[in-house]
């Protein structure tokens, strides 16, 4: 999946096991995780959940725009 530029996936060896986080980029300077999963068994595996979740994370993001965004369109 390709990547926003607000957010993308970081992936990462802890030892004997892989974690991902969802990163959002808040400002030029500043990074924040916005969703994290360790303890996978190869880079593989957590990447395939990164981008998994990553297009969950966008289309709850996108679905939560709408539903905040409509009542300031009907007034």
């Amino acid at each position: 999946m390709a990547n926003s530029k607000k957010y993308s996936i970081q992936i990462k060896q802890d030892r004997s096991s892989w974690s991902a986080k969802i990163m959002r980029r808040v400002s030029s300077q500043k990074t924040v995780v916005s969703k994290r999963q360790g303890g996978f068994d190869s880079e593989a595996e957590a990447q395939s959940w990164g981008d998994a979740e990553m297009v969950s994370f966008l289309d709850n993001l996108n679905a939560r725009n709408k539903r905040r965004s409509k009542p300031r369109t009907e007034s």
